[in-house]
């Protein structure tokens, strides 16, 4: 039985995975649409030029000319037939592409530096709304237009990928993306230490442990001047050498501390002993 935190952080990367999926779709889908809209433009232009080059009447050229001015799409291709149509069309696929391709390195999150600078609604700070709202203008800038079918699903995908992202930024808002981090385990792995034994608190006892050890050493081994050292090894002279004998005996007596012989016992097992003249009226 894994604990509730070990799913959310399998979910949370299951999103994540979905995500980088229909990135990595519509990346390819959109390159996919802008090489058909060249080659459709392409085939516009030919077969424009072929019609005011053609030796047939004026009437049937002017026909011709009419019906695709009247197009609102050139056939075959999502550009419209509008002045600068073909430029705005290839800048938006341009556009699109460079989108999924930075929301692609945002769910990997490299370079986070570069996103908690520059783009920091995308790193590590902010949760996944703002992440799931680039989703889904995406996936209604790609429907909005009349695409293939690969091209449809894979924006289909992707807006519902970016729905599901703004429902999980809603729920656990900025903290998403450190409980779905890797490296988070390892930071809660440093905290998992007992704050509390038999009902008592010991975080007090581990703060003032953790905060004399530091201390200690430096005082043992650095961040003192000379005389107190030389004060200091006075002073362990003045200990050495007393050990557990007479001696020291002697110095905590003056001292004022008192060693108190500790009494005698014998093992439960062992025979009680009797006094030696009870024993030789015995005998007489």
């Amino acid at each position: 039985m894994l604990p509730p935190r070990a799913y959310t952080f399998i979910g949370l990367n299951g999103v994540r995975i979905l995500s980088i999926i229909a990135l990595t779709l519509v990346f390819a889908s959109n390159i996919v649409t802008l090489v058909h809209d060249i080659q459709a433009v392409n085939r516009f232009i030919t077969a424009g030029k072929l019609a005011s080059n053609s030796t047939t009447d004026a009437t049937t050229n002017a026909n011709s000319t009419l019906q695709m001015s009247d197009m609102d799409y050139i056939p075959g291709s999502t550009v419209p037939s509008q002045p600068a149509g073909a430029f705005w069309a290839v800048l938006n696929r341009l556009l699109i592409i460079g989108q999924a391709i930075v929301l692609i390195m945002s769910e990997f999150g490299w370079p986070a530096s570069f996103f908690n600078r520059y783009f920091p609604v995308l790193g590590k700070d902010f949760g996944l709304g703002a992440l799931g709202v680039m989703q889904c203008l995406i996936g209604a800038a790609i429907l909005s237009h009349h695409v293939d079918t690969f091209t449809l699903v894979a924006a289909f995908f992707l807006f519902s990928v970016g729905c599901l992202n703004i429902l999980v930024g809603l729920i656990w808002r900025q903290s998403a993306k450190s409980k779905r981090s890797v490296t988070s385990w390892r930071e809660h792995a440093k905290s998992a230490l007992p704050t509390h034994v038999a009902g008592v608190d010991v975080r007090p006892a581990m703060n003032a442990a953790s905060s004399a050890a530091p201390s200690f050493v430096s005082n043992m081994w650095g961040g003192s001047d000379d005389k107190t050292r030389s004060s200091r090894a006075g002073s362990a002279k003045s200990h050495a050498g007393l050990g557990f004998g007479r001696q020291g005996e002697k110095a905590a007596g003056l001292k004022g501390y008192l060693i108190s012989k500790p009494i005698e016992s014998l093992p439960r097992y062992a025979a009680k002993t009797t006094p030696t003249g009870s024993t030789d009226a015995t005998v007489v």
